[in-house]
Protein backbone atom coordinates (compact mmCIF):
# COMPACT_ATOMS: atom_id res chain seq x y z
CA UNK A 1 0.00 0.00 0.00
CA UNK A 2 2.86 2.32 1.05
CA UNK A 3 4.47 1.98 -2.65
CA UNK A 4 1.13 2.70 -3.89
CA UNK A 5 0.19 5.30 -2.34
CA UNK A 6 3.65 6.99 -3.96
CA UNK A 7 2.82 6.30 -6.98
CA UNK A 8 -0.38 8.05 -7.13
CA UNK A 9 1.46 10.98 -5.31
CA UNK A 10 3.97 10.82 -8.36
CA UNK A 11 1.25 10.76 -10.82
CA UNK A 12 -0.08 13.64 -9.50
CA UNK A 13 3.32 16.06 -9.86
CA UNK A 14 3.74 14.57 -13.70
CA UNK A 15 -0.26 15.62 -14.29
CA UNK A 16 0.59 19.46 -12.64
CA UNK A 17 3.95 19.37 -15.05
CA UNK A 18 3.90 16.79 -17.61
CA UNK A 19 7.37 18.83 -19.16
CA UNK A 20 8.99 17.81 -15.76
CA UNK A 21 11.48 15.30 -15.08
CA UNK A 22 10.50 14.91 -11.31
CA UNK A 23 7.20 13.34 -11.74
CA UNK A 24 8.98 10.38 -13.84
CA UNK A 25 11.72 10.29 -11.48
CA UNK A 26 9.61 9.62 -8.36
CA UNK A 27 7.04 7.25 -10.84
CA UNK A 28 10.36 5.08 -11.22
CA UNK A 29 10.98 5.14 -7.60
CA UNK A 30 7.54 4.12 -6.52
CA UNK A 31 7.06 1.34 -9.45
CA UNK A 32 10.62 0.03 -8.47
CA UNK A 33 9.94 -0.33 -4.60
CA UNK A 34 6.36 -2.13 -5.55
CA UNK A 35 8.83 -4.42 -8.13
CA UNK A 36 7.07 -3.35 -10.70
CA UNK A 37 10.56 -3.33 -12.80
CA UNK A 38 9.63 -3.46 -16.49
CA UNK A 39 7.44 -0.44 -15.92
CA UNK A 40 9.77 1.12 -13.57
CA UNK A 41 12.58 1.00 -16.72
CA UNK A 42 9.73 2.92 -18.92
CA UNK A 43 9.22 5.28 -16.43
CA UNK A 44 12.98 5.98 -15.93
CA UNK A 45 13.42 5.89 -19.88
CA UNK A 46 10.84 8.86 -19.97
CA UNK A 47 12.88 10.67 -17.34
CA UNK A 48 15.80 10.86 -19.64
CA UNK A 49 13.75 12.05 -22.38
CA UNK A 50 12.60 15.20 -19.89
CA UNK A 51 16.31 15.95 -19.27
CA UNK A 52 17.07 15.93 -22.86
CA UNK A 53 14.45 18.09 -23.68
CA UNK A 54 14.68 20.29 -20.78
CA UNK A 55 14.72 24.17 -21.78
CA UNK A 56 16.59 25.17 -18.78
CA UNK A 57 20.33 24.41 -19.33
CA UNK A 58 21.42 23.21 -15.82
CA UNK A 59 18.47 20.61 -16.09
CA UNK A 60 19.49 19.72 -19.45
CA UNK A 61 22.90 19.30 -17.39
CA UNK A 62 21.39 16.71 -15.16
CA UNK A 63 21.33 14.29 -17.88
CA UNK A 64 25.52 13.54 -17.76
CA UNK A 65 24.62 12.14 -14.12
CA UNK A 66 22.45 9.10 -15.63
CA UNK A 67 22.74 6.79 -17.79
CA UNK A 68 20.26 4.59 -19.95
CA UNK A 69 19.20 1.47 -19.56
CA UNK A 70 20.93 0.26 -22.39
CA UNK A 71 24.16 1.28 -21.05
CA UNK A 72 23.71 -0.45 -17.92
CA UNK A 73 22.37 -3.99 -19.91
CA UNK A 74 26.52 -3.15 -21.46
CA UNK A 75 27.70 -3.25 -18.35
CA UNK A 76 25.68 -6.47 -16.46
CA UNK A 77 26.47 -8.37 -19.57
CA UNK A 78 30.54 -7.42 -19.27
CA UNK A 79 30.03 -8.70 -15.66
CA UNK A 80 28.18 -11.89 -16.41
CA UNK A 81 30.68 -12.67 -19.46
CA UNK A 82 33.25 -12.73 -17.13
CA UNK A 83 31.56 -14.61 -14.44
CA UNK A 84 31.36 -17.19 -17.63
CA UNK A 85 34.57 -17.44 -18.07
CA UNK A 86 35.33 -20.46 -15.27
CA UNK A 87 31.88 -21.74 -15.92
CA UNK A 88 31.01 -25.44 -18.28
CA UNK A 89 29.90 -24.08 -21.38
CA UNK A 90 26.56 -26.27 -20.76
CA UNK A 91 24.41 -25.85 -17.47
CA UNK A 92 20.98 -27.28 -16.35
CA UNK A 93 18.69 -25.08 -15.37
CA UNK A 94 17.40 -26.64 -12.24
CA UNK A 95 14.36 -24.16 -12.28
CA UNK A 96 13.59 -25.43 -15.74
CA UNK A 97 14.99 -28.64 -15.82
CA UNK A 98 16.24 -27.56 -19.56
CA UNK A 99 19.74 -28.19 -20.75
CA UNK A 100 20.70 -24.55 -21.19
CA UNK A 101 23.71 -23.23 -23.93
CA UNK A 102 25.46 -19.98 -23.09
CA UNK A 103 22.66 -18.01 -25.13
CA UNK A 104 19.76 -19.91 -23.32
CA UNK A 105 21.35 -19.09 -19.75
CA UNK A 106 21.85 -15.38 -20.58
CA UNK A 107 18.40 -15.68 -21.35
CA UNK A 108 16.93 -17.01 -18.31
CA UNK A 109 18.99 -14.65 -16.31
CA UNK A 110 17.34 -11.20 -18.21
CA UNK A 111 13.97 -12.63 -17.76
CA UNK A 112 15.03 -13.18 -13.62
CA UNK A 113 13.68 -10.43 -11.12
CA UNK A 114 17.28 -10.31 -9.96
CA UNK A 115 18.16 -8.79 -13.32
CA UNK A 116 15.40 -6.29 -13.54
CA UNK A 117 16.09 -5.01 -11.01
CA UNK A 118 19.57 -4.83 -10.98
CA UNK A 119 18.58 -2.77 -14.68
CA UNK A 120 16.10 -0.50 -12.62
CA UNK A 121 18.14 -0.08 -10.00
CA UNK A 122 21.42 1.11 -11.24
CA UNK A 123 20.21 5.16 -12.99
CA UNK A 124 23.60 7.04 -12.64
CA UNK A 125 26.61 6.90 -14.12
CA UNK A 126 29.09 6.15 -11.85
CA UNK A 127 27.12 3.21 -10.01
CA UNK A 128 28.23 1.50 -13.27
CA UNK A 129 31.19 0.23 -11.35
CA UNK A 130 29.63 -1.05 -8.48
CA UNK A 131 30.07 -4.05 -6.70
CA UNK A 132 26.39 -4.80 -6.68
CA UNK A 133 26.70 -5.83 -10.51
CA UNK A 134 29.03 -8.03 -9.61
CA UNK A 135 27.57 -9.98 -6.54
CA UNK A 136 24.28 -10.36 -8.60
CA UNK A 137 25.72 -11.45 -11.31
CA UNK A 138 27.67 -13.98 -9.46
CA UNK A 139 25.24 -15.20 -6.97
CA UNK A 140 23.09 -15.94 -10.25
CA UNK A 141 25.41 -18.11 -11.32
CA UNK A 142 26.61 -19.96 -8.71
CA UNK A 143 26.99 -23.64 -10.14
CA UNK A 144 26.66 -27.01 -8.82
CA UNK A 145 28.64 -29.67 -9.79
CA UNK A 146 29.03 -33.58 -9.84
CA UNK A 147 31.75 -35.83 -9.36
CA UNK A 148 30.40 -39.61 -9.29
CA UNK A 149 31.57 -42.81 -10.66
CA UNK A 150 30.04 -43.76 -14.21
CA UNK A 151 27.67 -46.68 -14.00
CA UNK A 152 26.20 -48.53 -17.14
CA UNK A 153 23.24 -46.43 -17.86
CA UNK A 154 23.99 -42.66 -17.69
CA UNK A 155 22.30 -39.63 -18.75
CA UNK A 156 23.74 -38.43 -22.15
CA UNK A 157 23.03 -35.14 -23.86
CA UNK A 158 20.57 -36.82 -26.75
CA UNK A 159 18.72 -38.04 -23.93
CA UNK A 160 17.66 -34.95 -22.27
CA UNK A 161 17.93 -32.34 -24.93
CA UNK A 162 14.81 -29.73 -25.04
CA UNK A 163 13.63 -32.05 -22.50
CA UNK A 164 12.60 -31.22 -18.81
CA UNK A 165 14.73 -33.41 -16.99
CA UNK A 166 12.29 -33.32 -14.07
CA UNK A 167 9.38 -35.47 -16.25
CA UNK A 168 11.63 -38.19 -17.41
CA UNK A 169 10.83 -41.57 -16.32
CA UNK A 170 14.03 -44.21 -15.83
CA UNK A 171 16.21 -45.62 -13.39
CA UNK A 172 19.95 -45.58 -13.01
CA UNK A 173 21.38 -42.34 -14.96
CA UNK A 174 18.13 -40.44 -15.20
CA UNK A 175 17.01 -41.10 -11.48
CA UNK A 176 21.03 -39.71 -10.12
CA UNK A 177 20.45 -36.87 -12.69
CA UNK A 178 16.90 -35.53 -11.29
CA UNK A 179 18.36 -36.44 -7.41
CA UNK A 180 21.26 -34.21 -8.22
CA UNK A 181 19.44 -31.42 -10.09
CA UNK A 182 16.76 -31.39 -7.03
CA UNK A 183 19.49 -31.46 -4.21
CA UNK A 184 21.00 -28.01 -6.06
CA UNK A 185 17.97 -26.30 -6.87
CA UNK A 186 16.76 -27.09 -2.62
CA UNK A 187 19.88 -25.35 -2.07
CA UNK A 188 19.05 -22.41 -3.89
CA UNK A 189 21.21 -22.94 -7.01
CA UNK A 190 20.04 -22.03 -10.48
CA UNK A 191 22.45 -24.19 -12.25
CA UNK A 192 24.16 -27.49 -12.38
CA UNK A 193 26.36 -29.54 -14.42
CA UNK A 194 26.55 -33.51 -14.64
CA UNK A 195 29.61 -34.74 -17.16
CA UNK A 196 27.56 -37.42 -18.48
CA UNK A 197 24.96 -35.52 -20.06
CA UNK A 198 26.62 -31.77 -20.03
CA UNK A 199 29.51 -32.40 -22.63
CA UNK A 200 28.44 -33.50 -26.44
CA UNK A 201 31.67 -35.78 -26.92
CA UNK A 202 30.54 -36.02 -30.77
CA UNK A 203 31.80 -32.19 -30.61
CA UNK A 204 35.13 -32.24 -30.83
CA UNK A 205 35.76 -28.40 -30.23
CA UNK A 206 33.69 -28.50 -27.38
CA UNK A 207 35.13 -31.97 -26.01
CA UNK A 208 38.95 -30.34 -25.93
CA UNK A 209 37.83 -27.28 -24.47
CA UNK A 210 35.80 -29.35 -21.74
CA UNK A 211 39.05 -31.75 -20.73
CA UNK A 212 41.32 -29.33 -20.87
CA UNK A 213 38.93 -26.64 -18.30
CA UNK A 214 37.23 -28.77 -16.36
CA UNK A 215 39.98 -28.78 -13.17
CA UNK A 216 39.00 -24.57 -13.71
CA UNK A 217 35.07 -25.36 -13.60
CA UNK A 218 35.25 -27.66 -10.28
CA UNK A 219 37.83 -24.98 -8.89
CA UNK A 220 35.07 -22.14 -9.03
CA UNK A 221 32.02 -24.14 -8.36
CA UNK A 222 29.85 -23.10 -5.63
CA UNK A 223 29.80 -26.19 -4.96
CA UNK A 224 30.85 -29.89 -5.76
CA UNK A 225 28.27 -32.92 -4.51
CA UNK A 226 30.49 -36.20 -4.51
CA UNK A 227 27.59 -39.01 -5.18
CA UNK A 228 29.07 -42.40 -3.76
CA UNK A 229 26.93 -45.17 -5.34
CA UNK A 230 28.26 -47.39 -3.30
CA UNK A 231 28.20 -45.95 -0.15
CA UNK A 232 24.92 -47.63 1.43
CA UNK A 233 22.65 -44.92 3.92
CA UNK A 234 23.69 -45.13 7.86
CA UNK A 235 27.27 -46.08 6.68
CA UNK A 236 29.70 -45.90 9.46
CA UNK A 237 33.43 -44.38 8.89
CA UNK A 238 35.69 -46.01 6.73
CA UNK A 239 32.88 -46.16 4.17
CA UNK A 240 34.13 -43.68 2.07
CA UNK A 241 37.36 -44.65 2.07
CA UNK A 242 36.66 -47.71 0.67
CA UNK A 243 34.09 -46.43 -2.04
CA UNK A 244 35.37 -47.28 -5.56
CA UNK A 245 35.29 -43.27 -6.31
CA UNK A 246 38.77 -42.52 -4.63
CA UNK A 247 40.14 -45.43 -7.12
CA UNK A 248 38.77 -43.72 -10.60
CA UNK A 249 41.19 -40.68 -12.16
CA UNK A 250 39.13 -38.11 -13.02
CA UNK A 251 37.41 -38.13 -9.42
CA UNK A 252 41.36 -37.09 -8.18
CA UNK A 253 40.84 -33.19 -9.85
CA UNK A 254 37.38 -33.84 -8.99
CA UNK A 255 37.93 -33.35 -5.24
CA UNK A 256 41.03 -31.51 -4.69
CA UNK A 257 40.03 -28.71 -7.47
CA UNK A 258 36.88 -27.57 -5.21
CA UNK A 259 37.00 -25.47 -2.34
CA UNK A 260 33.36 -26.79 -1.05
CA UNK A 261 32.76 -30.37 -1.22
CA UNK A 262 29.68 -32.23 0.08
CA UNK A 263 29.28 -36.40 0.42
CA UNK A 264 26.29 -37.79 -0.22
CA UNK A 265 24.94 -41.56 0.47
CA UNK A 266 23.70 -44.06 -2.28
CA UNK A 267 19.99 -42.62 -0.96
CA UNK A 268 21.05 -39.61 -1.46
CA UNK A 269 21.61 -38.65 2.06
CA UNK A 270 24.63 -36.61 3.64
CA UNK A 271 27.63 -39.52 5.09
CA UNK A 272 28.05 -39.88 8.27
CA UNK A 273 24.86 -37.50 8.64
CA UNK A 274 27.39 -34.50 8.43
CA UNK A 275 25.63 -31.32 7.74
CA UNK A 276 28.03 -28.99 8.37
CA UNK A 277 28.44 -26.58 4.47
CA UNK A 278 31.76 -28.42 3.90
CA UNK A 279 33.17 -31.60 4.42
CA UNK A 280 36.52 -30.47 3.73
CA UNK A 281 36.33 -28.77 7.12
CA UNK A 282 35.33 -32.35 8.55
CA UNK A 283 38.73 -33.65 10.32
CA UNK A 284 37.13 -36.90 9.93
CA UNK A 285 35.78 -36.93 6.60
CA UNK A 286 39.88 -35.45 5.69
CA UNK A 287 41.21 -37.81 7.18
CA UNK A 288 39.73 -40.56 5.85
CA UNK A 289 40.56 -39.88 2.74
CA UNK A 290 43.74 -38.83 3.21
CA UNK A 291 43.95 -42.51 4.58
CA UNK A 292 42.34 -43.95 1.31
CA UNK A 293 43.72 -41.25 -1.38
CA UNK A 294 47.53 -40.91 0.28
CA UNK A 295 47.15 -37.42 -0.85
CA UNK A 296 48.90 -35.22 1.53
CA UNK A 297 46.32 -33.45 3.82
CA UNK A 298 46.76 -29.61 2.93
CA UNK A 299 46.74 -30.74 -0.75
CA UNK A 300 43.26 -32.40 0.05
CA UNK A 301 41.96 -28.96 0.92
CA UNK A 302 43.65 -26.37 -0.49
CA UNK A 303 45.68 -28.11 -3.92
CA UNK A 304 47.56 -26.33 -6.17
CA UNK A 305 47.57 -26.67 -9.66
CA UNK A 306 51.18 -26.80 -11.66
CA UNK A 307 54.29 -28.17 -11.92
CA UNK A 308 55.40 -27.56 -8.44
CA UNK A 309 56.27 -31.29 -6.45
CA UNK A 310 55.13 -32.82 -9.85
CA UNK A 311 56.85 -36.47 -9.07
CA UNK A 312 54.27 -36.46 -5.52
CA UNK A 313 51.35 -35.47 -7.67
CA UNK A 314 51.86 -38.19 -9.90
CA UNK A 315 52.35 -40.70 -7.03
CA UNK A 316 49.32 -39.72 -6.06
CA UNK A 317 47.99 -40.58 -9.65
CA UNK A 318 49.43 -44.04 -9.78
CA UNK A 319 47.00 -46.12 -8.73
CA UNK A 320 43.89 -44.64 -10.41
CA UNK A 321 42.29 -46.07 -13.14
CA UNK A 322 40.11 -45.18 -16.08
CA UNK A 323 37.79 -46.41 -18.35
CA UNK A 324 38.89 -45.16 -21.04
CA UNK A 325 42.82 -45.22 -21.46
CA UNK A 326 43.78 -42.28 -22.52
CA UNK A 327 42.19 -40.78 -20.19
CA UNK A 328 44.53 -41.39 -17.30
CA UNK A 329 46.52 -38.82 -18.90
CA UNK A 330 43.23 -36.41 -20.29
CA UNK A 331 42.71 -36.35 -16.10
CA UNK A 332 45.56 -34.61 -14.74
CA UNK A 333 46.13 -31.96 -17.52
CA UNK A 334 44.26 -29.50 -14.99
CA UNK A 335 46.09 -31.33 -11.96
CA UNK A 336 49.66 -29.75 -13.86
CA UNK A 337 47.69 -26.53 -15.40
CA UNK A 338 48.56 -28.15 -18.84
CA UNK A 339 46.32 -27.43 -22.11
CA UNK A 340 47.17 -29.95 -24.77
CA UNK A 341 45.36 -31.67 -27.88
CA UNK A 342 42.76 -33.79 -26.86
CA UNK A 343 43.39 -37.49 -29.16
CA UNK A 344 41.38 -40.30 -28.61
CA UNK A 345 42.23 -43.41 -29.85
CA UNK A 346 45.69 -42.57 -29.29
CA UNK A 347 47.62 -44.98 -27.28
CA UNK A 348 48.21 -44.62 -23.65
CA UNK A 349 51.49 -44.14 -23.88
CA UNK A 350 51.14 -41.58 -26.04
CA UNK A 351 49.00 -39.42 -23.76
CA UNK A 352 51.21 -40.28 -21.02
CA UNK A 353 54.43 -39.48 -22.50
CA UNK A 354 52.75 -36.10 -23.95
CA UNK A 355 51.73 -34.80 -20.40
CA UNK A 356 54.97 -35.80 -19.16
CA UNK A 357 56.59 -34.58 -21.84
CA UNK A 358 55.16 -30.85 -21.12
CA UNK A 359 56.03 -31.52 -17.62
CA UNK A 360 59.72 -32.00 -18.38
CA UNK A 361 59.97 -28.78 -21.00
CA UNK A 362 57.88 -26.58 -19.10
CA UNK A 363 59.21 -26.83 -15.70
CA UNK A 364 62.50 -28.48 -15.97
CA UNK A 365 61.33 -30.56 -13.59
CA UNK A 366 63.35 -33.80 -13.66
CA UNK A 367 62.04 -35.89 -10.90
CA UNK A 368 59.33 -37.04 -13.39
CA UNK A 369 62.00 -39.54 -14.39
CA UNK A 370 62.25 -40.97 -11.29
CA UNK A 371 60.50 -44.34 -11.75
CA UNK A 372 60.86 -47.98 -11.69
CA UNK A 373 59.46 -50.52 -14.51
CA UNK A 374 59.06 -50.58 -17.92
CA UNK A 375 60.09 -47.54 -20.44
CA UNK A 376 57.97 -46.01 -22.64
CA UNK A 377 57.47 -46.38 -26.46
CA UNK A 378 56.93 -42.41 -26.27
CA UNK A 379 60.54 -41.88 -25.49
CA UNK A 380 62.67 -44.25 -22.99
CA UNK A 381 63.10 -41.58 -20.04
CA UNK A 382 59.77 -41.65 -19.46
CA UNK A 383 57.30 -45.03 -17.58
CA UNK A 384 54.81 -47.07 -20.19
CA UNK A 385 52.45 -46.90 -17.15
CA UNK A 386 51.54 -43.90 -14.53
CA UNK A 387 52.16 -47.18 -12.01
CA UNK A 388 55.57 -47.00 -12.43
CA UNK A 389 55.11 -43.89 -10.09
CA UNK A 390 53.58 -45.71 -7.16
CA UNK A 391 56.80 -46.08 -5.57
CA UNK A 392 57.52 -43.63 -3.69
CA UNK A 393 60.31 -41.14 -5.33
CA UNK A 394 64.06 -42.17 -4.51
CA UNK A 395 64.49 -41.34 -0.96
CA UNK A 396 68.56 -40.50 -0.73
CA UNK A 397 70.48 -39.25 2.93
CA UNK A 398 71.04 -35.66 2.92
CA UNK A 399 73.20 -34.12 5.39
CA UNK A 400 73.05 -31.81 8.08
CA UNK A 401 74.09 -27.79 8.07
CA UNK A 402 77.13 -29.25 10.40
CA UNK A 403 78.08 -31.90 8.71
CA UNK A 404 78.01 -29.63 5.13
CA UNK A 405 80.32 -27.30 6.99
CA UNK A 406 82.61 -30.41 8.21
CA UNK A 407 82.95 -31.49 4.66
CA UNK A 408 83.72 -28.08 3.15
CA UNK A 409 86.47 -27.48 5.71
CA UNK A 410 87.94 -30.87 4.43
CA UNK A 411 88.00 -29.90 1.28
CA UNK A 412 89.01 -26.50 1.04
CA UNK A 413 92.85 -27.46 1.10
CA UNK A 414 92.03 -30.08 -1.38
CA UNK A 415 90.25 -28.13 -3.99
CA UNK A 416 92.25 -25.74 -5.94
CA UNK A 417 89.44 -22.80 -5.90
CA UNK A 418 89.70 -22.03 -9.54
CA UNK A 419 88.59 -26.34 -10.21
CA UNK A 420 85.80 -25.97 -7.60
CA UNK A 421 84.40 -22.21 -9.21
CA UNK A 422 85.00 -23.14 -13.18
CA UNK A 423 82.66 -26.48 -12.07
CA UNK A 424 79.94 -24.27 -10.36
CA UNK A 425 80.11 -21.99 -13.51
CA UNK A 426 79.79 -24.46 -15.70
CA UNK A 427 76.58 -26.20 -14.06
CA UNK A 428 74.77 -22.96 -13.43
CA UNK A 429 75.14 -22.55 -16.83
CA UNK A 430 73.59 -25.43 -18.08
CA UNK A 431 70.57 -25.45 -20.17
CA UNK A 432 66.96 -27.36 -18.71
CA UNK A 433 66.20 -30.19 -20.27
CA UNK A 434 64.18 -29.86 -23.75
CA UNK A 435 61.35 -32.00 -24.75
CA UNK A 436 60.62 -31.49 -28.54
CA UNK A 437 59.18 -34.60 -30.99
CA UNK A 438 59.53 -37.53 -28.25
CA UNK A 439 63.68 -36.30 -27.83
CA UNK A 440 64.83 -35.61 -24.98
CA UNK A 441 68.07 -33.73 -24.58
CA UNK A 442 68.96 -34.04 -21.01
CA UNK A 443 71.83 -32.12 -18.96
CA UNK A 444 73.96 -34.29 -17.01
CA UNK A 445 77.11 -35.35 -15.07
CA UNK A 446 77.62 -38.95 -17.44
CA UNK A 447 80.30 -41.84 -15.67
CA UNK A 448 81.39 -43.86 -19.00
CA UNK A 449 80.45 -47.77 -17.84
CA UNK A 450 83.47 -49.57 -18.09
CA UNK A 451 81.59 -53.20 -16.80
CA UNK A 452 79.22 -55.07 -16.51
CA UNK A 453 78.66 -58.71 -15.13
CA UNK A 454 75.59 -60.73 -14.85
CA UNK A 455 75.51 -61.87 -11.33
CA UNK A 456 72.23 -63.74 -10.93
CA UNK A 457 68.89 -64.14 -12.29
CA UNK A 458 65.75 -65.79 -13.86
CA UNK A 459 63.54 -65.93 -16.55
CA UNK A 460 62.24 -62.59 -15.88
CA UNK A 461 64.89 -60.56 -14.27
CA UNK A 462 68.96 -59.95 -14.23
CA UNK A 463 71.19 -58.66 -11.49
CA UNK A 464 74.13 -56.92 -13.37
CA UNK A 465 76.84 -56.15 -11.85
CA UNK A 466 78.70 -52.63 -13.12
CA UNK A 467 81.06 -50.74 -12.51
CA UNK A 468 81.55 -47.02 -14.34
CA UNK A 469 84.73 -44.65 -13.86
CA UNK A 470 84.57 -42.64 -10.70
CA UNK A 471 81.56 -44.60 -9.16
CA UNK A 472 81.65 -47.04 -6.98
CA UNK A 473 80.62 -50.70 -7.96
CA UNK A 474 76.88 -51.02 -7.85
CA UNK A 475 73.88 -53.60 -8.84
CA UNK A 476 71.38 -52.97 -11.40
CA UNK A 477 68.29 -55.70 -12.21
CA UNK A 478 66.38 -55.48 -14.77
CA UNK A 479 64.22 -57.50 -17.22
CA UNK A 480 66.09 -56.45 -20.52
CA UNK A 481 69.31 -58.38 -21.87
CA UNK A 482 72.49 -56.29 -21.37
CA UNK A 483 75.43 -57.07 -23.65
CA UNK A 484 78.20 -58.10 -20.73
CA UNK A 485 81.96 -56.72 -21.12
CA UNK A 486 85.04 -55.64 -19.19
CA UNK A 487 87.90 -53.32 -19.37
CA UNK A 488 89.76 -56.75 -20.86
CA UNK A 489 87.07 -57.74 -23.19
CA UNK A 490 85.30 -54.35 -24.32
CA UNK A 491 82.26 -53.88 -26.76
CA UNK A 492 81.80 -51.22 -28.74
CA UNK A 493 78.50 -49.72 -27.60
CA UNK A 494 78.72 -47.14 -25.31
CA UNK A 495 76.93 -46.92 -21.42
CA UNK A 496 76.85 -44.43 -19.23
CA UNK A 497 75.46 -43.75 -15.51
CA UNK A 498 74.37 -40.65 -15.68
CA UNK A 499 73.46 -37.84 -12.90
CA UNK A 500 70.43 -35.91 -14.23
CA UNK A 501 71.52 -32.33 -13.30
CA UNK A 502 69.59 -30.41 -10.80
CA UNK A 503 69.63 -27.14 -10.50
CA UNK A 504 68.43 -27.29 -6.93
CA UNK A 505 71.73 -28.19 -6.05
CA UNK A 506 73.30 -24.96 -6.45
CA UNK A 507 71.49 -23.40 -3.58
CA UNK A 508 69.75 -20.64 -5.36
CA UNK A 509 66.99 -18.40 -4.15
CA UNK A 510 63.78 -19.85 -5.62
CA UNK A 511 61.86 -16.83 -6.05
CA UNK A 512 58.46 -18.96 -6.43
CA UNK A 513 58.24 -19.58 -3.01
CA UNK A 514 56.54 -17.19 -0.08
CA UNK A 515 58.80 -14.38 0.35
CA UNK A 516 60.75 -15.04 3.51
CA UNK A 517 59.60 -13.16 6.88
CA UNK A 518 61.62 -10.82 9.02
CA UNK A 519 61.64 -13.89 11.69
CA UNK A 520 63.72 -15.47 8.75
CA UNK A 521 65.86 -12.97 8.01
CA UNK A 522 66.83 -12.58 11.71
CA UNK A 523 67.21 -15.99 12.08
CA UNK A 524 69.30 -15.97 8.74
CA UNK A 525 71.29 -13.11 10.15
CA UNK A 526 72.16 -14.37 13.15
CA UNK A 527 73.65 -18.02 11.82
CA UNK A 528 75.92 -15.99 9.33
CA UNK A 529 77.03 -13.81 12.77
CA UNK A 530 77.59 -17.41 14.52
CA UNK A 531 80.56 -17.98 11.90
CA UNK A 532 84.14 -16.90 13.29
CA UNK A 533 85.33 -13.75 10.95
CA UNK A 534 88.04 -15.84 10.84
CA UNK A 535 86.03 -18.62 8.92
CA UNK A 536 84.64 -16.01 6.88
CA UNK A 537 87.75 -14.51 5.59
CA UNK A 538 89.01 -17.81 4.56
CA UNK A 539 86.18 -19.17 2.54
CA UNK A 540 85.37 -16.37 0.29
CA UNK A 541 81.61 -16.63 -1.14
CA UNK A 542 82.39 -17.77 -4.20
CA UNK A 543 84.49 -20.58 -2.93
CA UNK A 544 81.94 -21.79 -0.57
CA UNK A 545 79.28 -22.46 -2.85
CA UNK A 546 81.32 -23.66 -5.04
CA UNK A 547 82.37 -26.34 -2.24
CA UNK A 548 79.06 -27.11 -0.86
CA UNK A 549 78.43 -27.92 -4.83
CA UNK A 550 81.00 -30.16 -4.49
CA UNK A 551 79.61 -31.86 -1.18
CA UNK A 552 75.95 -32.28 -2.53
CA UNK A 553 77.59 -34.00 -5.70
CA UNK A 554 79.66 -36.57 -3.79
CA UNK A 555 76.19 -37.80 -2.19
CA UNK A 556 74.68 -41.11 -3.34
CA UNK A 557 72.06 -39.61 -6.23
CA UNK A 558 69.43 -42.09 -8.35
CA UNK A 559 71.28 -43.22 -11.71
CA UNK A 560 70.09 -43.55 -14.91
CA UNK A 561 71.51 -45.99 -17.69
CA UNK A 562 71.92 -45.12 -20.82
CA UNK A 563 73.11 -47.13 -23.73
CA UNK A 564 74.52 -45.95 -27.05
CA UNK A 565 71.69 -46.63 -29.91
CA UNK A 566 73.77 -44.25 -32.80
CA UNK A 567 76.14 -41.34 -32.89
CA UNK A 568 74.57 -39.08 -29.77
CA UNK A 569 71.54 -40.62 -29.18
CA UNK A 570 70.76 -42.86 -25.97
CA UNK A 571 68.37 -45.19 -24.92
CA UNK A 572 67.68 -45.75 -21.26
CA UNK A 573 67.86 -49.10 -19.69
CA UNK A 574 64.49 -49.44 -17.38
CA UNK A 575 65.13 -51.01 -13.93
CA UNK A 576 62.60 -53.14 -11.26
CA UNK A 577 64.54 -50.76 -8.29
CA UNK A 578 66.42 -47.50 -8.17
CA UNK A 579 69.69 -46.94 -9.47
CA UNK A 580 71.98 -45.54 -6.45
CA UNK A 581 75.27 -44.59 -6.85
CA UNK A 582 77.99 -43.07 -5.58
CA UNK A 583 81.04 -41.03 -6.61
CA UNK A 584 84.14 -42.57 -5.27
CA UNK A 585 86.06 -39.52 -3.99
CA UNK A 586 84.35 -36.59 -3.43
CA UNK A 587 87.36 -34.31 -4.61
CA UNK A 588 88.11 -35.46 -7.92
CA UNK A 589 86.81 -32.61 -9.77
CA UNK A 590 88.32 -34.10 -13.23
CA UNK A 591 85.58 -37.24 -13.27
CA UNK A 592 82.94 -34.99 -13.43
CA UNK A 593 81.69 -35.33 -17.39
CA UNK A 594 79.31 -32.68 -17.69
CA UNK A 595 77.10 -32.92 -21.17
CA UNK A 596 73.75 -32.36 -22.73
CA UNK A 597 72.88 -36.39 -24.07
CA UNK A 598 70.10 -37.27 -26.95
CA UNK A 599 67.50 -39.64 -25.19
CA UNK A 600 65.13 -41.46 -27.45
Amino acid sequence: MLWEDALLDAKKVTELNPLSHVGYQLTHAALRGAQRYDEAIEAFTAMLSKLDDAPEPHIRDLRQLYVCPSEVEDAIQRAVWIELEYAPLRLLNTSTGLLCDRAAQLNFFKISPEYKDLLSFITKREDLQMERIKEVVATHFRCVLLSHRWEETEALPHHIQDKNVRELKGLGGIAKLQSFCKIARDAGYFWAWMDTCCIDKSNNVELQESVNSMFVWYRHSALTIVYLSDVPPSSQPGALARSVWNERGWTFQEFVAPKVVRFYQKDWSLYLDDRSPNHKESPAIMEELESATGIDPQALISFCPGMRDAREKLQWASKRVTTVQEDIAYSLFGIFDIHLPVIYGERKQSALGRLLQEIVSRSGEITSLDWVGQSSEFNSCLPASITSYATPPCSLSSLSEDEIQTAVSSLQNIVAVDSASELYDLLENMNTPLFANCRLRLPCIAFRVTEVKRRRGDAAHSTYGVKADGLRDLQITTDETLIQFSRAKPTRQTFFLVRPWDRRLLELPDFADDAESVEDWSESESSNDSLGEEELSVLSEVHSRSLRLMVHLGQAFNALLLAQQRVGEYKRVASDHNITAQVKDTASIDIMNIRTLDIL
